[in-house]
């Protein structure tokens, strides 16, 4: 039988999927677009060819990446992308997977999306939302989620920053405990 608490930490699985990237990915993008009339681009040439076939890649890479750090986030960490208690953030932290590549794989997953849909509706608005995104994940995973993290886990997360880039995968996976 399923607990009440493993209840609780679905419907806030859901929640913080919903609040984050659905509506970074499809909301947003959707106010970007629609208002513009912008549309898929017609496959008359091998440039858009090309940039389809990059955005569809780019996607479907960017959900695989969200798919499977959520996963690990429930699993591993016992808790969901969202903040504090009443969002259920996770209890270990989580250091399988792409995380043993690099830091923020599940960002890396969001901006895969995004760079996805402007390449497929050739958007420069959708390019910029991409940028501004970046820009705005990149200061608050400076300013604020690394201290987070370092008062959370402590040295465990101090280890892990050390040998774990914050954008450029590392080649090999790190493994806790070595250098």
């Amino acid at each position: 039988m399923v607990t009440t608490a493993r209840r609780r930490l679905w419907w806030r699985h859901l929640m913080s999927v919903l609040l984050f990237p659905v509506t970074v990915t499809l909301v947003v993008p959707a106010l970007i677009v629609i208002p513009a009339g912008v549309r898929t681009a017609q496959l008359g040439t091998a440039l858009t060819v090309m940039l389809v076939t990059a955005g569809c890649l780019l996607i479907a890479a960017g959900l695989a990446l969200m798919v499977w750090t959520n996963v690990l986030f429930d699993r591993v960490g016992e808790g969901t992308l969202g903040l504090g208690n009443v969002m259920g953030e996770p209890v270990h932290l989580v250091v399988r997977g792409p995380y043993r590549h690099v830091r923020n794989p599940m960002i890396t997953g969001v901006l895969c999306i995004l760079l996805g849909e402007a390449a497929i509706t050739a958007s420069g608005g959708l390019l910029t939302w991409f940028a501004i995104f970046f820009a705005f994940q990149a200061t608050a995973i400076w300013f604020w989620e690394e201290p987070h993290l370092t008062e959370r886990y402590g040295s465990e997360y101090v280890d892990y920053r050390r040998n774990v880039p914050r954008w450029i995968p590392r080649i090999t996976a790190w493994t806790p405990g070595t250098v």
